[in-house]
């Protein structure tokens, strides 16, 4: 199991029923179970190939009725309502395509790829609670960890719909090689866009992204 699939288990709270949709090889529910924080376990993938590993990873906990494999579009198909779903390194606008067609679970860890920031939008939006909103690191490159309640309401600052709540309390090493990675990406940008209002909306960008990074670094 990589670092990065290792501190998404660490944050996979106790359920009855669990979800893992787009499950790739299974290792996230394979944990679950073998740490018994479930009952039951669907494993969902909408590729019948990557699914496919993961009936081989999860052949015994299949096989005793854990575990149930569902080759499906996110969490259609499933027999029962899980009170507790990852999604785990896919695009931010596809977790929100997913959950847009039903309610909100109980409990649920995301890890989006990209436009984290649209999935925060979504979830305050339909009255979700964040439990954790953070960034860390593996092999050099930055993801972002949301977990939370699917009631309970909360409120956000606009930095903390960008960069996540927990990152503006208590920043970590991982943040800022976030922001500092953002930040040397747009300056490369910079180099070719001539003045005009492009140029203005990166610069201001990149002035946010300096300004956070040295209070970072007075922080750390």
């Amino acid at each position: 199991m990589t670092d990065r699939l290792a501190c998404i288990c660490a944050h996979i709270p106790q359920a009855k029923i669990f979800a893992d949709v787009g499950c790739d090889h299974g290792y996230c529910t394979k944990y679950v179970l073998d740490n018994g924080l479930c009952e039951r376990a669907y494993a969902c993938d909408v590729s019948a190939a990557c699914l496919e590993k993961a009936r081989t990873l999860l052949k015994d906990e299949i096989a005793a009725g854990r575990c149930v494999p569902v080759c499906a579009d996110g969490l259609e198909g499933l027999a029962e309502q899980p009170d507790c779903v990852l999604c785990a390194g896919m695009g931010g606008e596809e977790i929100v395509r997913i959950f847009s067609k039903r309610p909100l679970p109980a409990r649920f860890v995301f890890q989006p790829m990209k436009n984290s920031e649209k999935v925060r939008r979504f979830l305050l939006a339909r009255g979700a609670r964040l439990t954790l909103d953070t960034t860390f690191s593996d092999a050099g490159k930055f993801y972002d960890l949301i977990a939370g309640e699917g009631t309970g309401g909360d409120a956000y600052s606009e930095f903390e719909y960008r960069y996540g709540r927990d990152n503006l309390k208590a920043p970590g090493r991982a943040f800022l090689g976030k922001v500092s990675s953002e930040a040397e990406t747009l300056r490369g940008a910079l180099r070719g866009v001539a003045a005009g209002r492009q140029r203005e909306e990166l610069l201001a960008r990149l002035h946010e992204l300096e300004d956070i990074a040295d209070a970072i670094e007075e922080y750390l």
